[in-house]
């Protein structure tokens, strides 16, 4: 018999976020380190082939097909030869399918008019000053906060 409450499943984000904008800022010819600035640290480097960086990363969330990109970079030696994967959103894309489930209306105007200001002054103005409490007297005794060590209580 199916049933109409589903159990809550949270998003699930794992390895590395590659964009367009940061494959098309490489370059063959480019050193390791220069790879590592762009792309970050590979998902997988294997020791059985350390001329491969592999960059791998998935999203499941509730209600829509998991998504899964890869992007392999090759080097000889130090050196970027080439790199291949699969088609890279640009950032855009990427933070707008993250954000699918919100949906936004009108942004309100975030300036105020003239009008607007004087009624939130007018608002806001205290009718009379607050009175101030009346000073302690000079006079006045008060207990002592903590008792003096070896007093009787």
């Amino acid at each position: 018999m199916p049933t109409l409450i589903t159990p809550y499943k949270i998003d699930i984000v794992q390895g590395n976020v590659v964009t367009r904008e940061q494959a098309q800022a490489l370059k063959t010819g480019m050193s390791r380190a220069e790879v590592r600035d762009i792309l970050g640290s590979p998902l997988l480097a294997s020791v059985f082939h350390a001329e491969r960086w592999d960059y791998v990363f998935t999203f499941k969330r509730q209600g829509q097909e998991p998504q899964q990109r890869k992007l392999a970079v090759f080097f000889k030696g130090d050196v970027l030869d080439r790199f291949e994967g699969d088609e890279l959103p640009s950032e855009t894309e990427f933070v707008a399918s993250l954000d699918s489930r919100r949906k936004f209306g009108k942004v309100p105007p975030l300036e105020a008019t003239e009008a607007q200001l004087k009624a939130f002054q007018d608002k806001n103005t205290p009718l009379a000053p607050e009175p101030t409490p009346p000073a302690a007297s000079p006079d006045a005794s008060y207990p002592p906060l903590e008792s003096t060590p070896g007093a009787a209580r």
